[in-house]
C-alpha cells in the first residue's frame, strides 16, 4: 500500500500544481526527494480520506489547496 500511495503522489505532482506545490515546498525546505514525495502522499491520503467519509469523488473545483492555487490571483494576474 505504501509503495501504491508512494508512486501516485510522486505521478501527481508531474500533473497536478497543488501537489507540485507541496512537493517543491518540501524540497526547498532541504528534504530529499524519498521524504519529500511521503509528505505528498499524506497530504493526497488526507484528500482521499476526506472523499471517502464524505461519499464523494474527488473534484478538484472543491479542493481548496488546489482551487486557491488556480485561481487568478494567485498566478498574479
Amino acid at each position: 500500500m505504501r509503495r501504491a500511495i508512494t508512486t501516485f503522489a510522486d505521478n501527481s505532482r508531474r500533473t497536478s500544481p497543488w501537489a507540485a506545490s507541496i512537493y517543491e515546498r518540501a524540497r526547498a525546505e532541504g528534504k530529499e526527494h524519498p521524504l519529500a514525495v511521503r509528505i505528498l502522499a499524506r497530504a493526497w491520503i488526507r484528500v482521499i480520506w476526506r472523499c471517502w467519509n464524505d461519499g464523494i469523488a474527488y473534484d478538484l473545483a472543491k479542493h481548496g489547496g488546489a482551487a486557491a492555487l488556480l485561481a487568478p490571483n494567485a498566478a498574479g494576474g
